[in-house]
């Protein structure tokens, strides 16, 4: 997926966010290494230190840990990644309901739009 950053948000918050999406989906499995901070710079076309920083922000969130000649690694902490991958399920539904609010719609309606995409969707996979 490409690093696709907007001007309208700090770009280290941005970078930290695609990172942590990346090991919640499991592109970077626990106790993975990731790659140096230059090299995850070039590939996001930012400068090392604004990679830096958004690094240094995930450690501090414990997602990633520094061995100092080593890299920086993915933590181990399966009950950490477990409440992470949580927290940004929440943030999602919360975002998407507030969008559905914003289109005129109930939280009940919503939902009863959810059910019946399911049951379609269920329908079409067992046709």
């Amino acid at each position: 997926m490409p690093w696709d950053l907007d001007n309208d948000r700090p770009i280290y918050l941005q970078l930290m966010e695609r990172i942590q999406h990346d090991i919640i989906s499991g592109l970077y499995r626990p106790g993975d290494k990731l790659p140096s901070v230059r090299d995850l710079a070039l590939d996001a076309a930012v400068n090392p230190n604004t990679m830096q920083k958004a690094l240094s922000e995930l450690e501090r969130s414990g997602l990633v840990y520094s061995q100092r000649t080593n890299g920086r690694f993915i933590t181990e902490d399966a009950s950490l990644l477990k409440e992470t991958r949580e927290d940004l399920v929440r943030s999602h539904i919360r975002q998407f309901f507030e969008q559905m609010r914003n289109l005129g719609l109930s939280d009940e309606e919503t939902l009863e739009i959810i059910q019946k995409y399911l049951k379609e969707k269920n329908h079409e996979t067992n046709s």
